[in-house]
């Protein structure tokens, strides 16, 4: 059995990737500093620039509420044509 992954709390990967996102420091600086592989932070780094304008889209649903409802939509519809094959 391998290992269990580390999970880390939304406030620890905020803080940084708001690091990151300064350029203050380097990857591999940052990556010494918490603790955490480059590629981490680079991800974590992504994630808050992709997620950024969420966060001011008042009275919006969010694009990942839009994808799951969608989603569930479209699990409906492929139940609905089985039922209606039988």
């Amino acid at each position: 059995m391998g290992k269990k992954r580390k999970v880390h709390s939304p406030e620890l990967k905020a803080k940084v990737a708001l690091a990151a996102v300064k350029n203050k420091e380097t990857a591999a600086q940052l990556a010494s500093r918490f603790g955490f592989h480059p590629t981490v932070i680079s991800t974590w780094k992504r994630h808050l620039l992709d997620g950024a304008a969420d966060l001011f889209d008042k009275g919006h649903k969010s694009r990942k509420d839009a994808e799951a409802q969608s989603l569930e939509l479209f699990r409906q519809i492929d139940q609905l044509k089985y039922q209606r094959r039988l």
